[in-house]
């Protein structure tokens, strides 16, 4: 044979050009398993991590009850829902659009958590303490709180403490509070005064500030808050005291805290006295919000659920 490529003989043999071709397709072949292989494995690794993923992972997703408990609660801290006022199950239900079973359980929570009141034969009212009543569990307040910021002086992190000057740059962006017409926070991380009690690692002074008295308590110091001048001074001296547990300070922490608790008190009672002389009556009162659609809480729902996925 001659050197140069030849196709099939007339014997039926295969020249050395063709066995070539074949050696190629043979190695394509081959790596054609391998790379399918290599996927197959990749592929299960990562439904494993993702499955892994879905258990470890913390679930925050939100019920409707939960969007709804959340509302209410805004609104009766924000003066919205008036204490002493009384509530409209059916008018709520049309305000926010929702049925009156989900209403139904939210009202129980709000209950629980001592922002309602029922009364038999009566129905559901905003809680309300008297002028005694509120003097007395802000005196109890104003102790539990100072011990509490004292021990958190000695117990939270570095990190802790960043995060707690952090949130103060928030809530001083807030409108509100420039213009000095009121300071809210939103409930539990998102409060100043819940995430220092915590900070203490005291069981006891944690269940009586962060759950017993925690969520009535908020109303009258937002309450506080709205008097002319009172927000700002309200922020300055929560600076004060995150300065005081920066410097790892209890004794000064816990007076910063003290005087911090008992001017509000004095702001808030004035306010309520000046209401009570002026008779102010407090009158049933939705929401001052816009009523939702019926699919307006559906969509907060899965706005929310998006963002805790985030």
């Amino acid at each position: 044979m001659s050197g140069g490529p030849i196709s099939v003989s007339s014997r039926g043999g295969v020249d050395s050009g063709s066995g070539g071709a074949i050696c190629r397709l043979l190695a394509v072949a081959t790596f054609l398993v391998s790379l399918r292989s290599a996927v197959s494995d990749w592929v299960g690794n990562q439904k494993k991590a993702f499955m892994s993923d879905l258990l470890n992972s913390k679930v925050s997703a939100q019920s409707l009850v939960d969007v709804l408990v959340e509302r209410i609660e805004a609104a009766i801290v924000g003066g919205d829902l008036q204490p002493g006022s009384k509530l409209s199950e059916q008018g709520l239900a049309v305000s926010l659009g929702v049925s009156r079973g989900p209403l139904r359980e939210a009202i129980r929570r709000l209950e629980g958590r001592k922002l309602l009141e029922r009364t038999p034969n009566i129905g559901v009212r905003v809680a309300r303490l008297s002028l005694k009543d509120l003097h007395e569990v802000l005196q109890i307040r104003e102790a539990l709180e100072g011990m509490a910021c004292g021990l958190a002086a000695k117990k939270m992190t570095d990190a802790e403490l960043k995060g707690l000057a952090d949130l103060l740059e928030q809530h001083q962006q807030q409108k509100s509070v420039q213009e000095g017409t009121g300071y809210y926070q939103e409930s539990k991380d998102f409060d100043f005064h819940f995430r220092i009690v915590k900070g203490s690692g005291n069981e006891r002074l944690i269940q009586m500030l962060c759950e017993d008295l925690y969520y009535l308590l908020r109303v009258y110091r937002y309450k506080s808050s709205t008097k002319p001048g009172r927000a700002m001074k309200a922020l300055r001296e929560h600076k004060e005291i995150v300065a005081a547990l920066i410097r790892r300070d209890p004794v000064a922490a816990e007076q910063k805290m003290r005087q911090h608790v008992s001017n509000a008190r004095l702001y808030v009672e004035e306010l309520l006295k000046e209401e009570a002389a002026s008779d102010v009556v407090a009158e049933p009162v939705l929401l001052k919000a816009k009523p939702a659609s019926p699919g307006a809480l559906g969509k907060e729902l899965a706005r929310k659920r998006k963002s805790a996925v985030r």
